[in-house]
C-alpha cells in the first residue's frame, strides 16, 4: 500500500503543476473553494494516520485509531478512542509524565519531495467530528499543525471547543490566526506567524495537562479547510434553524 500511495502523490503533484502551466493558473485569481485535506472512509484512509501515548515510554494510557463502518445509509467514519491514564509504571516515576495520546497523518514523500497542503488562501480549518467517551475527557482535545516552519520541532496548537456532547455529529472551525506556537510541549514566548505549508495534522488528548482521565472517543468524519462564507455546518437540517442561528454558532466557536 505505501508503494502505491507514493506513485499516487506523486502523479497527483505532477497533474496538479502540469496543470497550472498549461492554464497558466498563476495569472488567474486563486481558488477559495473548500477543500477535504482527509477523510475516512477505507482503512487505508485511516493508515495514513499514525498514533501515540504515553505508554511508548512508560505510561499506561492506550490508543486506538480504526474505521467504523456502520451500515447501510451511513458513512465510515475514523474512531480514536482509549483510556486516559495519569499515572505511570514504577520504573519510569518521577522522569515521564502520564496522560497523552495522540495522532497524526503520516509523511507524505513523492518523488517531487513531500507532499504538503496549502493553506494560503483559506482561514479556518474544519473538522467534522463526533465527541463520546468519559465526561472527564471532554475538555482535554487539542489541534496539533505541523509546517514547513525552519523549527522542526514547532507544533501549532489550539484547543478543541465542542458544542455538542451527545455523540452526534458536528463541524468545528478553528480560524488559522488563533492557533499558538508551541515547542516540546510549552508554550513558546515567542509568537511568530504559522506559515501556510502544512506538513501534519493531528488530534491530542492531553489528560496531564488538565488532571483529566477515563475512555475518550472521538469520531471524525473529515477534515477540511474553508473561508468564512463556508464556515457554516450543513449537518443541521431542521427547517427552523436560519442561517443567523447558524452564524451565532460558528461565532461562539472563535477565541
Amino acid at each position: 500500500m505505501a508503494q502505491s500511495l507514493f506513485w499516487r502523490r506523486s502523479s497527483q503533484l505532477f497533474k496538479d503543476g502540469f496543470t497550472d502551466i498549461i492554464k497558466m493558473s498563476g495569472a488567474d485569481e486563486p481558488s477559495r473553494a473548500p477543500r477535504t485535506l482527509f477523510a475516512f472512509k477505507t482503512p487505508e484512509d485511516v493508515q495514513t494516520f499514525a498514533t501515540g501515548c504515553d505508554a511508548d515510554v512508560g505510561g499506561n494510557s492506550s490508543v486506538h485509531l480504526d474505521l467504523v463502518q456502520p451500515g447501510k445509509d451511513q458513512a465510515p467514519y475514523a474512531r480514536f478512542w482509549g483510556d486516559m491514564r495519569l499515572d505511570v509504571k514504577p520504573q519510569v516515576q518521577g522522569r515521564v509524565r502520564g496522560g497523552y495520546a495522540a495522532m497524526r497523518n503520516r509523511p507524505r514523500p513523492t518523488l517531487f519531495g513531500e507532499m504538503l497542503d496549502d493553506i494560503e488562501f483559506h482561514e479556518y480549518l474544519a473538522l467534522r467530528v463526533r465527541l463520546g467517551g468519559d465526561p472527564g475527557t471532554h475538555n482535554a482535545y487539542f489541534v496539533n499543525l505541523q509546517t514547513n516552519g525552519p523549527i522542526s520541532t514547532d507544533v501549532w496548537q489550539h484547543r478543541l471547543f465542542f458544542n455538542k456532547r451527545d455523540n452526534s455529529w458536528e463541524d468545528i472551525f478553528i480560524p488559522f490566526k488563533n492557533f499558538v506556537r508551541t515547542n516540546n510541549g510549552e508554550l513558546s514566548e515567542v509568537q511568530l506567524r504559522m506559515s501556510d505549508k502544512l506538513r501534519s495534522i493531528g488530534i491530542a488528548v492531553l489528560g496531564g495537562n488538565s488532571g483529566s482521565s477515563g475512555k475518550y472517543e472521538l469520531g471524525i468524519d473529515s477534515i477540511r479547510i474553508v473561508n468564512e462564507e463556508d464556515a457554516v455546518s450543513d449537518l443541521d437540517s431542521n427547517e427552523k434553524s436560519s442561517t443567523q442561528e447558524k452564524r451565532q454558532a460558528w461565532e461562539n466557536l472563535k477565541i
